[in-house]
């Protein structure tokens, strides 16, 4: 297994436990459900020729991976009651975007 492969994967679900164990400690297991749960964005791979590239930036390539994407999950962390999601998906926006770096 490459370096790429541990820290990307690492990143979708080592640290979202953490986040979740530190700053949702009564609620972590909801918590982490819903970082998981952010995964289901990347059905938008399915759209992409080929599906899969581990070359690829998702970042602005695929529809849910865009800008447009990114500022709403954004302006989803002001209501409470969806800012557990939107800061997951920034999170997983901020996974994905470190392997346009690596």
């Amino acid at each position: 297994m490459s370096f790429k492969f541990l820290l990307h994967y690492g990143f979708h679900f080592l640290v979202p436990l953490l986040i979740a164990l530190i700053f949702y400690k009564k609620n972590w297991i909801q918590a982490y459900i819903i970082f998981i749960g952010t995964m289901l964005i990347d059905f938008d791979h399915l759209l992409a020729n080929p599906i899969f590239d581990p070359n690829r930036c998702s970042i602005n390539f695929h529809p849910l991976h865009t800008n447009y994407a990114i500022i709403m999950y954004i302006l989803m962390t002001i209501p409470k009651r969806s800012r557990i999601l939107g800061i997951a998906l920034l999170f997983h926006m901020l996974t994905d975007l470190l392997d346009c770096y690596l």
